[in-house]
């Protein structure tokens, strides 16, 4: 039996229970998904943007799936503190794939958030509140007839974060939400989070991954995000996971008119990560600055695959990814922007830029531009190296240690990401977490109980 076939009966068998579940909403593409899902298969090497991935070896495990959603016995807010010193933020939390609204400490911050005219909350019982807000954007940005993955979560996900910023309102902190993976058992998360935010508002969004246990984890999530005319939004993804996890992460943006984006991922421990990143900018004048690092040893794995679509005129993209990778750690870039017909006036600009410590270690990069129109300033590249050996001689001869030496030249490598973090706690916090990092300390949150 194919790994595809046993999700397929998966779902067949228990698709009613799995619609029961879920908002009507997200119920009316799931089939659509599902079949889209039972005619690809997992995507495998042979596909373009996947020739570095194994995912149906990863699917392969038998993992246990929470198909009735049901809570498991664990309150995060008593043994995760991950809200960064000074941020103040909006913390939440999806444990697993079911949204933690049960406790008097997410209900506070529902309250507040709904205090500022906020629709916050679990994706599944807002759906059911406000169904005519998924009716419009659910699956709207994310297209899983482009993506088997992506048709995977659209046919089983059932809860995640619903996140509405009306019109004008401008968030009084960031809005935190953490995905923990906790299970004595082998276990699979399928999560969707939507987020919109209307005409003129302001957001930060900060995700942050974990598992608190050794067990092996499977993550698949999606997120879709509006970002409505002269709307501000952020959003930063900190991965600080285990060697036994997977996360398959999907990012969908769509930009109106004047819209400015900041997009923040940061991998900072894992097992094996794929994160997509789809951004389409719709409404002239519209900006977006996308970047990334990823800090890789041991057997870790992690892939980047981004597209950018300037679809109108006017429009301008800064996107820079970095990777550190060491001992046996496999790096995947492949980032592609498209200049549709018409988009004139076009800037874009992309970089990817890589250290590659010991002969073991593998980076594969491909950044590429397609442009159909003529009057734009665009430019890409990318870069395969080492560390700077007389960068490393000079400050060896004023007396600067060899590990010592490498060390900062990593450091002052990653600094660009870093400073493209505009909350400052967490900016200040991660070159903290960062350094910790490359001098093999214990990095993890030091306010996180299981963290310690």
């Amino acid at each position: 039996m194919s790994v595809e076939q046993e999700y397929i009966d998966i779902y067949r068998q228990f698709s009613t229970q799995i619609k029961q579940n879920a908002a009507e909403p997200t119920n009316a593409v799931r089939d659509a998904a599902f079949d889209c899902f039972a005619q690809q298969g997992f995507p495998t090497a042979a596909l373009e943007g996947y020739q570095h991935s194994n995912l149906q070896e990863r699917y392969a495990v038998n993992y246990g799936i929470n198909l009735s959603q049901f809570n498991i016995a664990f309150n995060p807010y008593e043994s995760f503190r991950c809200d960064v010193q000074s941020i103040k933020s909006h913390l939440l939390f999806v444990v697993n794939d079911v949204f933690c609204d049960e406790t008097q400490q997410a209900q506070l911050v529902l309250d507040k958030l709904s205090q500022q005219g906020v629709i916050a909350g679990s994706l599944r019982k807002v759906g059911a509140q406000h169904p005519e807000l998924l009716k419009r954007f659910y699956a709207k940005a994310a297209d899983f007839n482009t993506d088997a993955t992506v048709a995977f979560n659209t046919a089983f996900a059932m809860d995640g974060l619903f996140l509405y910023v009306p019109k004008g309102v401008k968030l009084d902190a960031p809005v935190q939400l953490i995905n923990v993976m906790n299970g004595d058992a082998d276990s699979m998360a399928t999560s969707r989070n939507l987020v919109i935010i209307d005409e003129g508002a302001r957001a930060q969004l900060l995700v942050c991954g974990h598992a608190a246990k050794s067990c092996k984890y499977l993550c698949n999530r999606v997120t879709e995000v509006f970002v409505g005319k002269n709307a501000n939004y952020e959003q930063y993804k900190l991965e600080d996971t285990t060697a036994d996890t997977t996360n398959i992460g999907s990012l969908f943006v769509q930009q109106d008119e004047a819209s400015d984006v900041l997009i923040n991922e940061i991998t900072l421990h894992n097992g094996f990560t794929r994160n997509n990143v789809n951004v389409d900018l719709l409404g002239e004048h519209a900006s977006l600055n996308l970047c990334g690092m990823a800090i890789g040893d041991k057997q870790e794995h992690i892939e980047n695959h981004t597209f950018i679509n300037h679809a109108v005129p006017h429009c301008h993209s800064t996107e820079l990814y970095k990777y550190v990778l060491n001992d046996a750690a496999v790096g995947s870039f492949d980032g592609k922007i498209l200049v549709r017909p018409g988009a004139q006036k076009t800037e874009a600009y992309q970089s990817n830029k890589n250290i590659v410590v010991t002969q073991s270690a593998k980076m594969y990069t491909k950044p590429h531009l397609e442009i159909y129109a003529d009057d734009v300033k665009c430019s890409h590249g990318a870069a395969v190296g080492q560390l700077d050996e007389e960068a490393i001689f000079y400050m060896r001869s004023r007396g600067i240690s060899l590990t010592e030496a490498r060390m900062l030249l990593m450091l002052a490598f990653a600094n660009d990401v870093v400073e493209n973090i505009k909350i400052e706690a967490l900016r200040t916090r991660m070159h903290l977490l960062i350094e910790k990092r490359f001098r093999g300390e214990n990095y993890k949150c030091n306010s996180c109980d299981s963290c310690k």
